[in-house]
This record gives C-alpha cells, structure tokens and sequence, in this order.
C-alpha cells in the first residue's frame, strides 16, 4: 500500500501571518482552524519552549478538521539543556503535559539536538530506549510525573496508538554512518532538514516515515521554495509514498511569511485534497 502524505507548517502563531496569510480581522484564536482548512497536518513548536497545558491540546484538537494530524516538538529541556542525560522525570513531564489529549490526531514526535551536541551511539542508544512506542505507554510514563504536573498532568489515553519519533541532529559529526544504524536498529526516523546549507543535509528513511523540516531554501528560516524546487520536494514525497512509506513536510521559512504558501504548494503538487 501507498503510504500517506502530510503537508502543513511549522507553528501557526506568528504575527505577521496576520493580513497576509490569516485574514484580516481573523480573531487569533481561529487561526489553527483557518490553516488546517488549507493544509493536512502542523507541527506543534510551542511544546519545544515550555510545557503546554491539556486544555490547549484539547482545544488545538477540536479545532481541527477529523483527518488531521499534530506532529509535536519534544521540550528543549530535554534535548538542550540536559542533553538527554538524566532525561526520566523530564521525560515524564512532557508526556503528562497533554500530549496525548491529541487522541487520534496526535503523529509523530520531534526532538531536535542542538548544534553542540555531537554525535554519541550510546547516548542515543539510552535516550530512543526511554521514548514510548505506544499512546499506552506514554501514559504509563506520564503518570511518573514529578510535583512541577500536581493538579496539571494528562495520564490517559483513549485507544492504544503506536507512536513515532524523529530525530534532527545539526552537528556535522552525525554524518558517521554508524548513526544510521543506531536510528534503523529503534525505528526512529531522521528528519532530512533542508537548513540553506547550514546544518548535515542527511537523506535517508531509516523507519517507516519520513519527516522532512524545510527551513529555507538559500537564507534560514526566511527565503521562499521556488516552483522547480517544490517540484523536487514532491518528486521526494511521492518516491517516499509509493515505496510504503508516510511521509510528514513541514515548512518553518515563516520570518516573511513564506511557509503557509510553500506548504499549500507543496501539497497542490501532490494533488491533496481535504
């Protein structure tokens, strides 16, 4: 079977979005509906700076389309300030945070590495084997929150969901080939981050997703995709799909407002519709 494409941006709350992309006089609080009305899927990066709240993902859930899909960003606490040393409580918390309130909307996990953090095989090899691979274990690892969740934590699931995680590592020592086999041997995906040549460009499906972050094509976070690269992108997408594969593209070009555009794009070339 073919797998599935999703398409979608990376955060949805920026605002000069508004008037350009958001419409104006949109009330803030529908611009999650409004994106999700034109592209399948977003990438939750609030999660990255601070722990959200249950009421928010339910929120983020209800206004949302039945098809769509959050993909959410680990907490840089974890991934940046304790380097994935001595992760188990953290851990804890960003799961009992309401992550899984998402229910049947909830994709595929993102932890992003800083660019001082290099390339160590058992490092990763301890932090993927705490990362829970089911909504019910995810709970199970919730309800070890620590007092910081008191009165404020998430521990349920309503049905047992594999779960899926990404990793995008931007030191130029994870080229090693050895790092490869460390994602293949726990199924974790790595995201192929297409950064205007300043992180590893690394391509390569090593699980059964590919997750692509698209941070601007010759100036980060700023410059627009142009037709024939998009063209490129979607060629990737559809290879990835009709070997079996989901595939999940988020563009994060968002300083001047490139990235909703890019996404809707993306997501005409591959003839989605919803």
């Amino acid at each position: 079977m073919a797998g599935r494409v999703r398409i979608g941006t990376s955060g949805w709350v920026y605002p000069p979005w508004r008037g350009r992309f958001y419409p104006t006089g949109l009330a803030h609080r529908r611009e999650l509906e409004y994106l999700s009305s034109k592209v399948n899927s977003v990438e939750i990066n609030g999660s990255f700076y601070a722990l959200q709240r249950p009421s928010s993902y339910q929120a983020w859930h209800e206004q949302t389309p039945d098809d769509f899909v959050f993909a959410v960003k680990g907490g840089r606490f974890i991934t940046h300030m304790k380097r994935l040393r001595d992760v188990d409580a953290p851990l804890a918390n960003f799961f009992a945070s309401g992550v899984l309130a998402l229910g049947e909307k909830l994709g595929p996990l993102l932890w992003q590495l800083p660019p001082t953090l290099a390339f160590d095989a058992d490092l990763l090899d301890a932090f993927f084997d705490l990362l829970p691979r089911t909504t019910t274990a995810a709970a199970e690892l919730a309800g070890r929150h620590d007092e910081r969740l008191e009165g404020r934590a998430w521990t349920v699931t309503d049905a047992d969901r594999p779960l899926r995680h990404a990793l995008e590592v931007r030191h130029q020592s994870f080229t090693d080939p050895a790092f490869l086999d460390v994602l293949r041997a726990h199924g974790i995906g790595l995201v192929v981050a297409d950064a205007a040549a300043e992180w590893p460009y690394l391509e390569h499906v090593t699980a059964d997703f590919a997750y692509v972050r698209l941070h601007g094509s010759t100036e980060l976070y700023t410059s627009g995709y142009t037709g024939e690269a998009l063209d490129e992108w979607a060629g990737r997408l559809r290879g990835w799909t009709e070997q079996g594969v989901d595939a999940y593209a988020y563009f994060d070009n968002d300083a001047k407002v490139k990235a909703p555009g890019d996404a809707i794009s993306l997501a005409n070339r591959l003839d989605l519709a919803w």
